[in-house]
């Protein structure tokens, strides 16, 4: 009877986890046919198709500015990984961009054309773009545009280092009612990039100023419920506070002993979020005790995490320690990620293959961040497997 009752409670409650396998070349082959579907989904004016509903075949007529800049910025990603398709959708992605600036005093920020709104993580994202473009192409011609986005942040960021999320056009100041839990950390990824790209024009000093913030304040300052808050932008920007040279930052000290402990929290929480996933079969009994399987969207993000802590972990001996688990960890969730993608096969023959083929779909709907969130992740995981990156 004992031996029964701890079979079901195997079986049932704590199923095993299963980590499909999964190479470089498979990984890089999604990550390829992810941006295949960006491109194709893609309007002529280079917005990107945002959400599509497989079983009634309609499109749904909505559309998000922060997604548009991640996508692009996704696309200069691969760009980067030396994937030369990736450059024309997203250059048609920074055009629809660039037509749409809202300017004050000496910087620029994105807005959103649908409400009028000026916020920091469409920006954040529009710069971290450029970032990926410059380290793809060697190419400076946006290099003004860059730091007048990167003055925008500036102006939005609060003397603890956190940001205010929204720009109040009527007063000219930054709104103080509302913050964005993925905003403080897009910027701070993006300012960390900046202080790569510019080393002796100041950006590491902001950069530092929301690193801390996050580190030490902001789970408690924003209310969140479950810390710390799985954020897979702060892993982006403490992977490349990592990367700096020590020469340009002073004391040559790159992260702190806080910065460093919260980046093993982090790891921490991503890793549980995998573990948990990969016990998901998707079956209805399941979906039922263990809950639905999480979108890309969702999922790709702590593939982009767990990616970026790896890296943290073979550049900062204080995570050296970690570097096996995130391993494990990183290429359990890249390989689930390929195994849920829609291939050309399974696509051929239907209708609306074009839109089938590369995506990722919940519920039968899918949105063009899965596929965004998925192509990074998928670019992030490499590393563990052996294939090296230009991408840092």
């Amino acid at each position: 009877m004992w031996a029964f009752g701890a079979l079901a409670l195997r079986a049932v409650v704590v199923p095993p986890e299963r980590c499909p396998p999964v190479d470089a070349g498979v990984a890089m082959a999604s990550a390829r046919a992810a941006a295949g579907w960006i491109d194709r989904a893609q309007r002529p004016d280079g917005s990107y198709l945002y959400e599509f509903d497989r079983d009634t075949g309609e499109e749904v007529p909505a559309y998000n500015v922060v997604r548009h800049a991640g996508v692009t910025m996704s696309l200069y990603q691969f760009a980067a990984a030396g994937e030369g398709s990736a450059m024309a959708p997203a250059e048609r992605g920074l055009a629809w961009m660039l037509q749409r600036q809202y300017r004050y005093d000496d910087w620029s920020a994105l807005e959103d054309p649908t409400d009028g709104s000026v916020d920091v993580g469409a920006s954040a994202l529009m710069l971290a773009g450029l970032a990926q473009r410059r380290i793809a192409t060697g190419d400076g011609q946006y290099d003004t545009m860059m730091r007048a986005l990167s003055r925008y942040l500036m102006a939005m960021q609060q003397a603890d280092g956190s940001f205010l999320n929204s720009w109040d056009r009527t007063t000219n100041a930054p709104d103080p009612r509302f913050r964005s839990k993925y905003a403080t950390g897009e910027a701070f990824w993006a300012l960390a990039m900046m202080h790569r790209l510019f080393p002796g024009e100041g950006w590491d000093t902001p950069t530092r100023k929301v690193a801390d913030y996050l580190s030490l304040h902001r789970d408690e300052v924003e209310e969140q419920k479950f810390p710390p808050w799985a954020d897979q932008w702060a892993a982006y920007g403490l992977a490349e506070m990592a990367a700096w040279d020590p020469a340009t930052v002073d004391g040559g000290v790159l992260l702190s002993a806080d910065n460093v402990a919260y980046a093993r929290s982090l790891a921490e929480r991503f890793g549980f979020l995998v573990r948990a996933e990969s016990q998901r079969t998707g079956g209805r009994w399941s979906t039922l005790i263990h809950g639905r399987r999480a979108r890309a969207a969702g999922m790709g993000t702590w593939v982009e995490a767990l990616g970026s802590l790896y890296r943290l972990s073979l550049a900062e001996p204080r995570m050296a320690d970690q570097a096996g688990k995130l391993r494990e960890r990183l290429v359990c969730s890249a390989g689930m990620l390929a195994e849920r993608q829609v291939t050309a096969a399974e696509a051929s023959g239907q209708a609306h293959a074009e839109v089938l083929e590369g995506a990722w779909f919940t519920e039968g709907v899918t949105r063009m961040d899965d596929q965004q969130h998925a192509l990074s992740g998928l670019l992030r995981s490499r590393l563990a497997m052996g294939a090296g990156e230009r991408v840092e």
